[in-house]
């Protein structure tokens, strides 16, 4: 899960009501919401968004999204002011309190339990999360995805991504390096890893969109029975 000293929280901007304001929000955030908005704008129900950061996406997704209530996540107590700050600025009454969840903890399952709904989520959204954290996050978010999603529930996960343990871009092949000098647990993950991760848990691949600066979106299905 992302800590507050990652090269994404480098470039963050504080307001003095606790807001962070980042610049991959500015960069991403209309092309994220073009996939959500294709696959979830019919859909009623929850979303749960596992390491949420500034919480400048949840809010967006949520305005955008009005039929869905939307759960932000993060481990990190600065990450989950900012979101609540950005909640209340923006009045988003369909966004609820941030979680303290890490997706890296044995027992997240059950800690998470306590707070999902009844009736399970529509769909699980990580972005930018996997490839700055120990691969045993994105082992957890399949087993959050896997014990709590709804039949036909969806899991985005976006971001950088290998294939066939080859980098699909330099950009990426020099960020994945980058990473790795941080911190040996980083790095960007091989499409087929996570694949088998999410299998294991009984979800099924079932789009990947193209995203720009060679980022994928690379979403998963729970089967609908």
């Amino acid at each position: 899960m992302p800590s507050t000293d990652t090269p994404y929280d480098r470039q963050f901007t504080h307001a003095p009501d606790g807001r962070l304001d980042a610049p991959a929000f500015h960069r991403n955030f209309e092309p994220m919401l073009a996939v959500l908005s294709g696959r979830l704008a019919e859909r009623s129900g929850h979303v749960l968004e596992v390491g949420s950061g500034t919480g400048q996406h949840v809010v967006g997704f949520a305005r955008a999204l009005p039929s869905l209530t939307w759960w932000p996540s993060d481990p990190a107590l600065e990450h989950r002011r900012s979101v609540d700050a950005w909640r209340s600025e923006g009045g988003a009454a369909n966004v609820m309190p941030a979680i303290d969840l890490d997706a890296s903890a044995a027992d997240a399952e059950r800690g998470s339990a306590a707070v999902r709904p009844d009736e399970g989520f529509a769909a699980v959204l990580s972005m930018n999360v996997i490839h700055i954290a120990p691969w045993r996050v994105c082992e957890g978010i399949m087993r959050l995805a896997g014990a709590y999603l709804a039949p036909a529930g969806l899991l985005f996960l976006y971001g950088p991504f290998k294939r066939g343990s080859t980098h699909t871009a330099s950009s990426n092949e020099a960020f994945d390096a980058m990473l790795r000098r941080e911190n040996v647990a980083w790095g960007v993950r091989d499409l087929e890893d996570v694949e088998t991760a999410a299998e294991r848990e009984g979800l099924r691949l079932a789009e990947i969109v193209e995203m720009p600066a060679n980022n994928l979106t690379v979403i998963f299905e729970r089967p609908p029975t």
